[in-house]
């Protein structure tokens, strides 16, 4: 690594971002761990892909350094073990052997950054900047869907249909029509269902079940 590091206090955020360095080199994970703790992160190293998966991951924003190259194990695979897992990690491969072909798998597959060795402290902390910020809009989408799926499971099997079909751009008068209910009886179900889902307009709506992959089924 060359280069010397410049201001990153926005690497470090109120919740406490972490770093986790899988390497088989020591001295590149005491080199790494220096550097991101130089700027106020918190740091977890490993030696190899199982010592990590034996760890506790908190669940706060973070990003995962990965050497391409592995013992018994190459990072690419380790990166589709852990998105069959189910753990959605941002990761930054770093290699000294990269080539194009596995610089464009490793994306494909979701990486956030692929550099090659030595590089530049300031292009892992950037990169690191990204991944964290990357991590921390997936935190916040993903509890914004588990609140709003937490709403919508208090929906009554009718202000569903309603929603469904308001969602579909149906006006009251013909959800009326499609379920066989007066348009009056909508009008207090879609009263409901937008008092319940916290909604300000019929947009809201569209966009809530947009999220919860709401759609009327297709005659």
């Amino acid at each position: 690594m060359t280069g010397r590091p410049t201001s990153a206090r926005d690497l470090a955020g109120v919740e406490e971002p972490i770093v986790f360095i899988i390497d088989d080199d020591a001295s590149v994970r005491d080199a790494l761990g220096s550097l991101f703790r130089s700027v106020g992160l918190r740091v977890e190293v490993f030696g190899s892909a199982p010592e990590f998966l034996q760890s506790k991951l908190p669940d706060i924003a973070s990003c995962l350094i990965l050497d391409i190259r592995l013992p018994r194990l190459s990072g690419l695979d380790f990166q589709t073990d852990l998105v069959k897992a189910g753990i959605h990690i941002p990761i930054i491969f770093m290699t000294g052997h990269g080539d194009i072909p596995m610089t464009v798998k490793a994306m494909k597959a979701g990486a956030v950054d692929f550099l090659t060795k030595p590089f530049r402290d300031q292009d892992m902390l950037d990169a690191v900047a990204t991944a964290i910020e990357c991590d921390r809009k997936r935190r916040v989408d993903a509890k914004a869907l588990s609140d709003l799926q937490a709403v919508f499971a208090t929906l009554t099997p009718r202000e569903r249909e309603v929603l469904t079909l308001v969602a579909a751009g149906l006006m009251n008068k013909q959800i009326a029509a499609e379920i066989g209910i007066a348009e009056i009886t909508v009008k207090i179900h879609r009263g409901q269902v937008t008092k319940k889902m916290g909604a300000k307009s019929v947009a809201d709506l569209v966009r809530m079940a947009e999220m919860l992959g709401i759609r009327r089924p297709e005659s």
